[in-house]
């Protein structure tokens, strides 16, 4: 991730799997924003097709991290927006599981077990209805985009992100 990032918001799915592109949607939703109304310094927008390994690369370092990604649940409720909060090392409670082979719940035990958990992390899984090859969201996912990256616009606006410590001890803005 990038030096001088302290929050990174990163949309995790496959685009070509209809609503599993759902993290992807809010991502670029919040890029498109940010053109009229930028996001917090230090902000950085990702997309990661959810391998662990990419997640804790792209999060490691951030004091606050915010994943989006589809989820299955059951009983299931498309467009239902989950939202996980995990604090320090704790593992993230079950509920809705990743719509991907390996779930962020692993990527979020194995970055505590390497010590590479962001200070703060933010779930928000979204329920899916169709994932399915193919582009495009089903209506009911496709309706929580918007309000969903404006959810989050907001959050991180209100983050009070410290500066953060850099290895080599210097203090990062």
């Amino acid at each position: 991730m990038d030096v001088t990032a302290r929050i990174a918001v990163i949309g995790v799915g496959n685009e070509y799997r209809h609503d599993d592109g759902v993290g992807w949607a809010v991502v670029a939703r919040l890029a498109k924003r940010a053109e009229q109304r930028p996001l917090p310094g230090g902000t950085v927008l990702r997309v990661c097709d959810g391998d662990p390994a990419r997640l804790i690369t792209l999060w490691e370092g951030a004091e606050l991290a915010v994943v989006v990604d589809a989820a299955h649940a059951h009983p299931g409720r498309p467009g239902r927006v989950h939202r996980l909060a995990l604090e320090g090392a704790r593992r993230t409670p079950g509920g809705a599981t990743s719509s991907h082979g390996l779930g962020l719940g692993e990527a979020v035990e194995l970055a505590r077990v390497l010590g590479r958990l962001p200070r703060r992390l933010v779930v928000y899984a979204v329920e899916g209805a169709d994932g399915s090859l193919g582009t495009g969201l089903s209506a009911p996912v496709a309706a929580v985009v918007a309000p969903l990256a404006e959810r989050i616009a907001a959050e991180i606006a209100l983050c009070r992100v410290p500066p953060s410590t850099a290895r080599d001890g210097a203090v990062r803005p």
